[in-house]
């Protein structure tokens, strides 16, 4: 294969790729609704009749619990706005090739990291 940009995934290959960041972004957007009800559930632990001291574990543990929520959910919505991104190199048919060689991503790379916008020769170099 030669590292000339013009290399690009056929239409039937691109389709087999949307089908899958589509899969994807349905299974990354509903677990980000968990990390979210989760999050709001954590505001309803229901602690006031216990002691002191285990209430102000319990609010300490909370609060860790907050945050670990939180940046969950900030990276689950960087993961979907990055499988959203593909979509949008699938329509421009420059999905998989690589912006740092110019080369085709291997498929089976494609298909464990759909988002990926580098191939592995590429990433090595990072």
């Amino acid at each position: 294969m030669a590292t000339d940009t013009t290399n690009r995934y056929s239409d039937k290959d691109l389709e087999e790729f949307r089908a899958i960041v589509q899969e994807k972004i349905k299974k990354a957007e509903h677990d980000l609704e968990l990390i979210k009800s989760a999050y709001m559930n954590d505001f309803d632990n229901g602690t006031d009749d216990t002691s002191p001291t285990f209430k102000a574990f319990e609010e300490g543990s909370a609060t860790m619990s907050k945050e670990a929520n939180s940046a969950l959910a900030i990276r689950q919505e960087k993961f979907i706005r990055d499988l959203k991104n593909a979509l949008i190199r699938i329509e421009n048919k420059t999905y998989g090739v690589c912006r740092v060689t110019g080369k085709l991503i291997k498929k089976e790379r494609l298909k464990l990291v759909p988002h990926a916008t580098l191939s592995i020769e590429a990433k090595n170099m990072q």
